[in-house]
């Protein structure tokens, strides 16, 4: 439930009321992202660290296909974030997707969903906030990186512990300095290649090097299937879109608004980027050893490039750890409401605020940085893999809950989505289809099959966990906030 909302009323999805948080009658969220810091978060989830130094692994199994890879992923992404978007604006709730799925799929559903997502958002975070004291270095060799990394954590915690509005401003002008970065390179690249300048002393600047250099797809099928898992990786945190609702102050209208942007973000951020980057040099030539931004800016004169590109990336990977924290909390909050998490995690703050869940959260970053940085790199890697299988199991709950709801709709004769899908039903399942597809890629490849065991792994866990801790939670499906429930 969200201040400022109408008051509870007949839920077409059940009939009764929101449910109330445990014991906690002014435990509520206050509804303060305006449309303007939805907005820029949305655009800002789609631009991580990585983006920035080239998404070389991808282009190398790829090859200039790799454009194809982030063309059909961000095809069934904007497919996840429709169907997202129809289930936010329908109930604009604190902890979205795991809410949904709870609802539509079962409690068992929304357990496992609900804790993946914190799992993914608390690895995704520690990476960030790892990758920070080494950012930080650049400037402060002699300084240790502890220090950076406290001084991060304590910074996030201090924010995501005041009003939402302070969390909104903060990601506002951050995703400002990232999409500034991208557009800036792409432009610059653009202008490159219009002067026939070329960052490759041995090979001509041109569109003719997505072709010449053993073809557009030099790997073939296989290739672009092996690319497949990394793109999707790329783009994960997305959801973060449906988090916000709980907390937007008219979400019948911003969630619709951000969600739709999402092919024009893919398009810019990912497909331009990479066309420009092959164009100039070509795809065999980009290890990851340099990045391409740095390239570009040094190529068009720009001086400190490496230090322009440096306060990129640590503006990314701080707002990378903001929207981590934010949504982690919200989800633990609306998960303590179902009873999925300690009841500890409802309490609120005079601000409106999850403080419990954002201490617990940077708590959880502050352990983690201290083990990333004394256990073997190699074994880091085998939970972070983890991220990339709680990526695609988000998305399949959020459809398959998507096409329950709207089953139910019209099983009941319920007023239509005020922002439904397209082509459905066809697209919704052909989605399902994707993700379903990226599943089964991880497991075939042995680069990415450490990501399928652990998931597993981690389902057996929780599926541990559930019958353990939460035995009498029977089969209640809890119904939730209506917000645009039907069209105009």
């Amino acid at each position: 439930a969200g201040e400022g909302a109408a008051p509870p009323a007949p839920s077409p999805a059940g009939g009764a009321t929101a449910a109330p948080s445990h014991g906690a009658a002014d435990a509520r969220l206050r509804r303060g992202l305006s449309m303007r810091h939805i907005q820029f978060i949305a655009l800002g989830s789609a631009i991580g660290t990585g983006l920035f130094y080239g998404s070389a692994t991808a282009i190398q199994l790829a090859g200039p296909a790799v454009i194809l890879a982030y063309l059909v992923a961000g095809a069934a992404v904007f497919m996840v974030m429709r169907a997202l978007g129809e289930l936010a604006v329908r109930h604009p709730v604190p902890g979205s997707f795991g809410q949904y799925a709870d609802r539509y799929l079962g409690p068992f559903a929304g357990f496992v969903t609900g804790w993946t997502f914190v799992f993914e958002m608390v690895v995704v975070a520690i990476a960030d906030v790892t990758a920070f004291g080494v950012y930080m270095g650049f400037w402060f060799p002699d300084t240790p990186r502890w220090i950076w990394v406290t001084a991060v954590i304590l910074f996030i915690a201090a924010v995501n512990t005041r009003h939402v509005k302070v969390f909104g401003e903060l990601e506002f002008w951050l995703s400002i300095v990232k999409v500034s970065a991208i557009l800036a390179m792409v432009i610059g690249g653009v202008a490159l290649l219009v002067m026939g300048v070329s960052l490759d002393a041995a090979t001509p600047a041109g569109v003719q090097n997505l072709v010449d250099h053993g073809g557009f797809a030099p790997h073939g099928a296989a290739g672009v299937l092996a690319a497949l898992s990394v793109v999707v990786f790329a783009f994960g945190g997305v959801e973060t879109i449906g988090i916000t609702a709980g907390e937007a102050q008219d979400p019948g209208r911003a969630i619709p608004r951000a969600v739709n942007a999402v092919p024009a973000r893919i398009l810019l951020f990912y497909v331009m980027t990479m066309a420009v980057i092959m164009s100039l040099v070509p795809w065999d030539r980009i290890t990851g050893e340099a990045s391409p931004f740095v390239e570009i800016f040094s190529t068009l004169g720009v001086p400190a490039a490496p230090a322009i590109l440096n306060l990129v990336v640590i503006t990314a990977a701080i707002s990378a750890i903001n929207a981590d924290t934010f949504s982690a909390g919200r989800m633990l909050f609306g998960m303590a409401q179902q009873g999925q998490a300690p009841a500890v995690f409802a309490s609120v703050s005079r601000g409106g605020v999850p403080w419990m869940a954002t201490v617990v959260m940077g708590l959880a970053l502050a352990v983690g940085a201290v083990l990333n940085a004394v256990i073997p790199e190699d074994v880091f890697v085998v939970v972070a893999s983890i991220a990339t299988f709680a990526t695609v199991w988000v998305w399949l709950m959020i459809l398959l809950a998507h096409i329950a709801m709207r089953r139910e709709v019209a099983r009941r004769g319920l007023p239509v989505s005020a922002f439904p899908v397209p082509l459905w039903p066809a697209a919704s399942w052909a989605a399902v289809a994707f993700v379903l597809l990226v599943v089964g890629l991880l497991g075939w490849f042995p680069e990415t099959r450490v990501a399928m065991i652990v998931g597993l792994v981690w389902l057996v866990l929780l599926g541990a966990a559930y019958r353990l801790f939460l035995p009498g939670r029977g089969r209640s499906r809890p119904d939730l906030e209506e917000g645009a429930a039907s069209s105009a």
